[in-house]
């Protein structure tokens, strides 16, 4: 969507130019009422609470959302990791060719997933790749059942190749697909348009003018808000990225046997 489209840093001055745009039209406006009614126009503070009220709860509701999915991309690095440290593990049980051929695959597999985090392959060419990287290791373990080599151990090597196609899923849906959705990113921004040109107008009504350095401050404070539900939201961009140190030393290791 165009959201993701538009870099974290500039969705941040975005934000404040907007506040600050919002705080303005509403005082212009305000002061506007006010000449045409003699004095007299006033706004209810009631409404531009309830409507700030508002705001904040879908700030608190969005900030959690993403920070929650935030800690589920760290624990399934880990779960990841851990999954393909026991699919290595267990092909140990098998008879050659096929152990060689499973590790390697595993070290391809390893490599890409460490590739694609860190940004250094697209997470399209990354999910294509990974998925012919199953594909490969699971005809192995076909060709494994059908000889029925090793009997049980066999059968705990594939469970536990199932378990890291699984997490696959688990772990794109989680990182590039479950995401804040569009229409909650609209009805934050609307919101917060909404209750500035309020808070602008009743300070126009008032009569006072309200310091530039105030707006600046209310802006960047909002501003900030809505950066880290981003940062939260895209896991390979901005400054709170998920950690692949627990991946990256796996690779360090499969590459080192």
């Amino acid at each position: 969507m165009f959201f993701d489209s538009v870099p974290i840093w500039g969705l941040f001055l975005a934000t404040i130019v907007l506040v600050v745009l919002a705080l303005e039209a509403g005082m212009l406006v305000g002061r506007l009422r006010q000449t045409q009614a003699g004095g007299k126009a006033e706004v209810s503070g009631a409404m531009v609470g309830a409507t700030m009220a508002l705001l904040a709860f879908m700030l608190a509701f969005t900030f959690n959302g993403a920070a929650g999915r935030h800690d589920v991309r760290k624990a399934m690095v880990i779960e990841e990791t851990n999954a393909i440290g026991k699919t290595w593990r267990r092909a140990g049980f098998l008879a050659e060719p096929y152990r060689s051929d499973i590790r390697g695959l595993l070290r391809n597999y390893v490599d890409v997933r460490v590739k694609a985090a860190t940004g250094k392959m697209e997470l399209g060419e990354a999910v294509q790749r990974s998925e012919v990287l199953h594909g490969k290791m699971w005809a192995v373990a076909e060709e494994v059942n059908k000889k029925d080599v090793g009997g049980r151990a066999d059968g705990l090597f594939i469970q536990a190749l199932d378990e890291v196609i699984d997490l696959h899923l688990k772990r794109v849906t989680v990182g590039s697909r479950s995401r804040v959705p569009p229409s909650i990113w609209a009805t934050l921004y609307l919101l917060m348009a909404v209750g500035m040109v309020m808070m602008g107008i009743q300070a126009g009504l008032s009569g006072v003018r309200r310091h530039i350095g105030m707006d600046l401050a209310l802006a960047i404070s909002f501003s900030v808000v809505l950066f880290s539900i981003v940062d939260l939201d895209r896991p390979q961009e901005g400054l709170l990225t998920v950690s692949q140190q627990a991946m990256e030393e796996l690779q360090i290791r499969l590459n080192a046997k």
